[in-house]
């Protein structure tokens, strides 16, 4: 059944199938297994699609034809929105989703459709994450991006955004799983961030362009998530949460679970700490993640490293230089104090900082805060605080 792309009126049986009222993912897989294509499908009778474990509502659907009207709407709906089909049976289809319990007989996508391909890492957690979290997670994602791993996250706020975030400031690649179509832009915050990912990652989905994001629809994607991955790792989250649920279907998967830990009195640590009680791997810097990886895959990093430092040259961002290097930026002594009066994990306003670096003036202050911030050294949060970036 796999194959190149998919032509025009073969999409239109594949829509016709997705569209299907009743018809789940795992029982259009079985179809499409059984009579090796979707035209196939239409063409069977109804008591052979019965037989095939098809329920009798969706039997008489598929006979009778009645989802080419909508199908033919959502291909005009596509060719507005940007968006392409890749099938289960199209070569692009990821071979790791491919493999998993459920994959999704189709997705729809937007951007950079060669990333599907491409080795990846799932980052996900809490939408409302500590400034400790922030910074981890965009930190972590930058230095993986950086070690040429594909970022795949949610598109949520919190943990997902930072993590979508990090990727796209290191240059690197990410691909955004949404929950609703990919032509939707949820939560409405991300505006900004849907755009950036669209021109420069992937943006996919196996729900039809124009979905809600309905609540019930995220869980059911994040398998999606999981299964385009080499390993997941979770980054701050309650003990019942959606990145737990996520972090389950990796293992369910066979993939590689990882947890960076967190201050043992706060919620948003339960999640990643339990994990890791259970055996998920510990991750303090980019490198835990990548030493589990398989064999084969680590191989194939190092190559494309090479291949990158041989076809563009030294990076333009000094971020990314000190990762090569391991230089950091020279500071004056004024800026080298207010380092270190800030932390990762809490943040700061400006009136206490005043006080905690003693004999500067205000302005001083201000200066050296301003140049820490340009050297990406700290991050400004709303209400004029200040944190370390990890």
């Amino acid at each position: 059944m796999q194959g190149s792309v998919t032509s025009r009126e073969e999409e239109l049986y594949w829509l016709a199938l997705k569209l299907v009222p009743g018809l789940g993912t795992r029982t259009a897989g079985k179809l499409l297994a059984r009579f090796r294509g979707p035209q196939a499908v239409f063409r069977a009778s109804r008591t052979e699609l019965e037989a095939a474990g098809v329920s009798g509502a969706a039997a008489q659907s598929i006979a009778s034809g009645c989802t080419f009207e909508d199908a033919a709407a959502q291909q005009q709906k596509m060719a507005e929105a940007g968006a392409e089909l890749v099938t289960i049976g199209d070569a692009r289809y990821p071979q790791k989703l491919r493999d998993i319990f459920d994959p999704p007989i189709v997705l729809f996508a937007r951007g950079r459709i060669e990333l599907l391909e491409s080795m990846a890492v799932a980052m996900v957690g809490t939408r409302r994450p500590t400034p400790y979290g922030t910074a981890v997670a965009e930190r972590l994602a930058a230095d993986l991006a950086h070690a040429c791993l594909t970022i795949v996250s949610g598109l949520a706020r919190g943990i997902d955004s930072a993590s979508h975030k990090g990727a796209l400031a290191a240059g690197g690649d990410t691909i955004a799983v949404l929950g609703c179509g990919v032509d939707v832009v949820y939560p409405s915050e991300n505006r900004k961030l849907y755009a950036e990912i669209g021109s420069k990652g992937l943006i996919i989905s196996e729900f039809p362009v124009g979905s809600t994001a309905f609540p019930q629809n995220f869980p059911i994607r994040n398998r999606i998530i999981s299964g385009l991955s080499e390993g997941v790792l979770v980054v701050e989250g309650a003990q019942y949460s959606g990145s737990a649920i996520t972090a389950k279907l990796a293992m369910d998967q066979g993939r590689e679970v990882f947890a960076v830990p967190g201050n043992i009195t706060s919620k948003l640590s339960w999640g990643p700490n339990l994990l890791i009680k259970q055996g998920a791997k510990l991750v303090q810097d980019w490198n835990d993640v990548v030493v589990e990886l398989p064999a084969e895959v680590r191989r194939r990093l190092i190559e494309k490293g090479r291949d990158r430092l041989l076809g563009d040259g030294a990076s333009s961002d000094p971020r990314q230089a000190s990762l090569l290097t391991g230089n950091a930026p020279q500071l004056d002594e004024t800026a080298r104090r207010t380092l270190q009066a800030l932390s990762v994990d809490a943040a700061v306003h400006l009136d206490d900082l005043l006080e905690k670096v003693e004999d500067i003036s205000p302005s001083e202050l201000i200066a050296a805060l301003f140049e820490l911030e340009m050297q990406g050294l700290i991050k400004q949060l709303p209400g004029k605080n200040f944190v370390k970036v990890w």
